[in-house]
């Protein structure tokens, strides 16, 4: 039998727990209810104050018992209380009941902060149900017993009721009386005792018995079963039967033997019938009570369209409640009339604005008044009607206070219909209703007010919705306010007006060919593009999308806006946001490989002391991936790797308390493997001993940002030392610093700081320039200390000499010359940079004494070519190469192992949350709109002459030049020119006869030959835009540029 395993308690009596029962308990004293501290259902106790936060956290005793919105969720916390209990569905109701009779008014009290309900429609009455928080003696009903039932039914009287009118019940039969047999253990009956059975005593045979020999085999007679006689035989035979006693039974009253008795009963009846309180029977309505009325919904529209000021008021609060909490189920066609009633309702804008009081009709009499809408057709003829009216006068930006709240309620209509709109079905269903067509051009028609700029902007994300299942025309009206939204100040209404241009008859099979956009207005959509406004710039970029899909658009682009410096902003806007990615290459296999680093770098003090904020274990996991990494046959003692970690943040941990210790030994070895996943703790016998190892992991030779992956930079700055006599400038017996820093900025900072012995100022400045101190009384400069001696010792340079420069200024400039150039304009100065320098650079202080040193030359930074920043690639066929192969050869040094190769940067864009991550943002809305003009520039023909635009520089400075002035001036006998005049004078006849080249040129070649290199960089630096690119490339290459 297997042993007996205690049972968890299922209480924890905590401070807590015995606070809660106390408050508890003095609550139901002043309640005047009774508290069962510790309820018992089946065989454990139910924690009250677990009970009550889990009911509270569902949202309380009615959003549990909401068997509609919340089914089941008594019996999954009942399965949380009762764990393994067999059956579910009654204990579920038992803790209901537990809950119902103990926390339910205290819910109400402490987290609804309400009254409850009295005890005695709470407590005193079964748990089935809820609503708690709306029951009331008014409106809560007893359940009914069943004679009440049978009162209410109008059933008569019967002979089934006592004296006190209540109904009798059959009763059981009556047990049979069985006499027992004699030792029976059957149940004693209600049945008369009778007397014990007489004992009859054996008395044995006294006669002689005759053998078998003696009798000769005579048979004998027996009577009654017995053998000869004897008193026994004689008792049995002589047995006579008890005479039957007579039962008792209770008279019962019948009308025929007791007819005073019923004649009572009845009159009691009837007085009882005339004193009770009648009770509204379940599912009968009686007048006044029991009837809930239509829904809200049903309700709201009925009042919408009573047309009373107060009642739509109600009803269009509701509707803006309802359609925010539940557009994505409130659709129009489960209301017939709500659309036509919400559209009436936003029309009378017009008559706020205008002396008109537009009314839709469905009929055709009335439809040729002018302030008719044809609500069939739509009307045609709306702009020419709208351009008709009067404006009313308004003196200021304050409505009178009719049309104030007039106002307020159209704004609320027109939020509707917008919320409802961006459900697709509800957008659909409007787009066949044709006078909504005449509701938006009216709004976006409105005079430039300040008070209607929330309802023009309502209709815009309206018509932003529907416009995709419309096919308008250039004179379609809604087309044309749409068109004349473009032109305005506001940014939100320049949006929301191309978007919903661009969204025309997106739905459909039909193409949107945005015919009839004045000039005007594509000028002012590609100046957009260069405003610094991502939402401005990519609904600019969908509108040319579609725009120059046609070959006709792209004439009038090409005739009427610069195209040039068009095309040369969209290809800027290629590589907008890019983000760079450097993609490692490993440097061809060496005679011999690298030597294993034995211990981790050391890392400079800035860094370590961003680590040391961190907490454990995230200090420890980011020092780990710095300065280590996986490598399958790697292996670092355990006690190695904690004594490096814990040397690494010793001094920052003494000077600065603040931080947080160092995790355990122990914590920090389980922790490798967790940073780590092919890391693993081992113990190998080495001898007999064992050793502890991690294997999995060895040290870095450069350590790297543990998130980017990107190398550090090593310090090469060489101390001052004594070499014969004299001060060495270049090296010294520790060989460098070897420190590493984050980037080119942190390393130029530890320089100062570290080496330089440079401070800061009060506001954190670094102290370059020695100020002189002034005399307080004459205002003159104090003569101060003689200044000390800066010198640069990175890498064996020499720049400074013996003496240095106390320049302190001078000494930072020029360290910056060792650093990478990080600042945009790198690749200008690469440009100007002296050749790779070929220095020799030492690694130990032996070489001091034999190497023939040479003055570096400042192109690239002396010392970084680990770093990726020296040459493209040094082979051994350099000729400098061979010469120190050989050098060193002769002294029996392996030769030095090639730099690694420079690592290739991309910059890819933006990409969208697919799993196959395509491009997306404003890079790719302007690479298809490249790809589009680059096609349909195509198809156009050639230009005659060189295209300019107006007010352009290019025509301006050829005006200037072909003005009789200029030749004039240019006519004379030219004068003796510069070297530099002579180059500016072939840069610009290389310009002309570039200008006379491109006349013959077609249109594509013309307008992507300044842009090719740009588009050759992104191909082969983005890899997002990579399959884009190369259509664009193809167009342009078939349009002949």
């Amino acid at each position: 039998m297997a042993p007996h395993k205690p049972r968890e308690p299922s209480i924890e009596r905590t401070s807590e727990y015995e606070e809660f029962l106390g408050k508890l308990e003095e609550f139901h004293q002043k309640r005047g209810t009774i508290l069962e501290r510790e309820p018992k259902i089946g065989n454990r106790h139910i924690d009250l104050l677990r009970l009550y936060k889990r009911v509270v956290e569902e949202g309380g005793y009615d959003k549990v018992s909401d068997t509609k919105g919340n089914k089941l969720a008594w019996r999954r916390i009942a399965g949380e209380f009762l764990p393994g209990s067999p059956n579910l569905t009654t204990q579920a109701f038992l803790v209901k009941t537990a809950y119902y009779k103990n926390l339910a008014a205290y819910e109400i009290t402490t987290v609804h902060k309400r009254e409850p309900p009295p005890k005695e429609i709470l407590e005193d009455v079964s748990a089935k149900g809820g609503d708690l928080l709306n029951r009331t003696l008014e409106n809560y009903h007893r359940p009914n017993s069943r004679e009440a039932e049978r009162l209410k039914n109008g059933e008569e009287d019967s002979e089934e009721s006592d004296e006190d009118g209540e109904p009798k019940r059959t009763p059981k039969e009556d047990r049979m009386d069985i006499d027992d047999a004699p030792g029976s253990t059957g149940r004693v009956t209600r049945a008369l005792r009778h007397a014990p059975p007489q004992r009859v005593l054996f008395q044995p045979e006294m006669s002689t018995r005759q053998t078998r020999q003696s009798t000769g085999h005579t048979p004998q007679s027996y009577s009654n079963g017995s053998y000869g006689t004897s008193v026994a035989a004689m008792t049995i035979a002589n047995y006579e039967p008890r005479t039957a006693a007579p039962s008792s039974m209770k008279p019962v009253a019948t009308p025929a033997n007791n007819p005073e008795h019923f004649r009572q009963l009845r009159m009691k009846y009837v007085l009882n019938r005339k004193n009770r309180v009648v009770r509204p029977v379940k599912g009968m309505m009686l007048p006044g009570t029991g009837f809930p009325g239509p829904s809200i919904y049903i309700r709201a529209l009925n009042a919408l369209q009573s047309k009373i000021p107060e009642e739509e008021a109600y009803a269009l609060h509701h509707f803006v409640k309802i359609s925010h909490e539940r557009g994505d189920k409130f659709r129009f066609e489960q209301f017939s009339g709500l659309a036509e009633a919400l559209i009436t309702k936003v029309v009378e804008a017009g008559s706020i604005f205008y002396d008109v009081k537009w009314k839709i009709a469905y009929t055709e009499e009335n439809m040729d008044r002018p302030d008719v809408l044809n609500g069939l057709f739509g009307t045609k003829d709306l702009m020419e009607r709208i351009q008709k009216l009067e404006v009313r006068e308004i003196e200021d930006d304050l409505l009178p206070g009719d049309d104030a709240r007039n106002l307020r309620l159209v704004n609320e209509a027109a939020l509707i219909i917008r919320n409802m709109a961006m459900l697709h079905e509800n957008a659909q269903l409007l787009s066949l209703i044709p006078s909504v067509r005449d509701m938006l051009v009216i709004i976006l028609n409105l005079p430039r007010h300040g008070t209607a700029v929330e309802l023009k902007h309502y209709a815009l994300e309206i018509a932003e919705q529907l416009t995709r299942f419309w096919i308008l025309e250039p004179q379609n009206p809604v087309y044309r306010s749409l068109l004349a939204q473009v032109d305005s100040e506001d940014r939100g209404s320049i949006i929301t007006s191309i978007k919903a241009l661009g969204r025309i008859s997106m739905e459909l099979e039909a193409p949107n060919k945005l015919t009839g956009v004045p000039v005007k207005t594509l000028r002012a959509v590609c100046e957009w593009l260069l405003v610094e406004d991502e939402e401005l710039r990519n609904a600019c970029l969908d509108f040319l999308y579609l725009f120059t899909g046609f070959s006709d658009n792209v004439e009038i682009l090409a005739n009427e806006v610069d195209i040039e410096a068009l095309v040369i902003q969209l290809v800027r806007l290629l590589q907008y946001g890019a983000i760079p990615y450097e993609e490692k290459k490993s440097n061809n296999k060496s005679s011999r490989s690298s030597q294993p680093v034995d211990s981790p770098p050391k890392l400079s003090a800035a860094i370590i002391e961003q680590l040391a904020a961190l907490d454990e274990p995230e200090r420890s996991s980011q020092w780990l991936r710095t300065c280590f990494e996986e490598e399958p046959s790697g292996e670092i003692t355990q006690i190695q790797l904690w004594s490096s970690y814990n040397s690494a943040f010793t001094e920052i941990m003494a000077a600065k308390t603040e931080n947080k210790p160092l995790m355990a030994a122990k914590d920090f070895i389980t922790n490798v493997s967790t940073t780590f996943s092919g890391a693993s703790a081992q113990v190998v016998n080495f001898n007999n001993v064992p050793k502890y190892t991690i294997r999995g992991i060895r040290p870095r030779a450069v350590p790297a940002d543990p998130t980017t992956k990107k190398p550090y930079m090593r310090c090469c700055w060489h101390p001052p030392s004594l070499l014969n006599g004299l001060s060495d400038l270049r090296h010294s017996g520790r060989v460098e610093c070897g420190e590493f820093a984050t980037n080119a900025r942190a390393m130029w900072e530890h320089i100062l700081l570290t080496h330089l012995k440079i401070s800061r100022d009060e506001i954190g400045k670094w102290m370059l320039e020695q100020k002189p101190d002034v005399n307080m009384e004459n205002g003159e400069s104090v003569s101060v200390s003689k200044p000390p001696q800066y010198n640069c010792h990175w890498g064996g340079c020499t720049h400074f000499g013996r003496e240095g420069t106390s320049s302190a200024y001078e000494a930072g400039q020029h360290i910056k010359t060792h650093l990478p150039d990080t600042s945009i304009m790198q690749s200008i100065h690469a440009r100007h940079n002296r050749t790779p320098s070929n220095a020799t650079l030492l690694s130990t202080p032996s070489q001091t004494l034999t190497e023939n040193f040479q003055q570096p030359q400042f192109a690239q930074p002396v010392g970084l070519g680990s770093l990726g920043m020296g040459p493209r690639y040094t082979g051994y066929n350099d000729p400098y190469n061979q010469y120190t192969a050989q050098h060193r050869h002769s002294r029996d040094q392996p030769p030095t192992a090639p730099q690694p190769l420079p690592n290739f940067r991309f910059y890819n864009t933006a990409t969208d949350d697919t799993p196959a991550q395509d491009a997306a943002g404003l890079p790719l809305a302007s690479v298809l709109v490249l790809r589009n003009l680059a096609r349909q520039l195509a198809k156009l023909p050639p230009p005659s002459s060189i295209h300019d635009i107006p007010d352009s520089p290019t025509l301006s400075k050829r005006s200037r030049d072909a003005s009789p002035e200029s030749r004039r001036t240019t006519g004379a006998k030219k004068p003796r020119l510069s070297d530099a005049a002579n180059k500016a004078q072939r840069e610009n006849e290389e310009m002309e006869k570039e200008e006379r080249a491109a006349e013959g040129a077609g249109w594509v070649e013309r307008v992507f030959a300044p842009v090719k290199e740009q588009l050759f960089f992104v191909a082969s630096h983005n890899l997002t835009l990579k399959s884009y690119m190369s259509g664009l490339l193809k167009a342009i290459a078939a349009g002949g540029g």
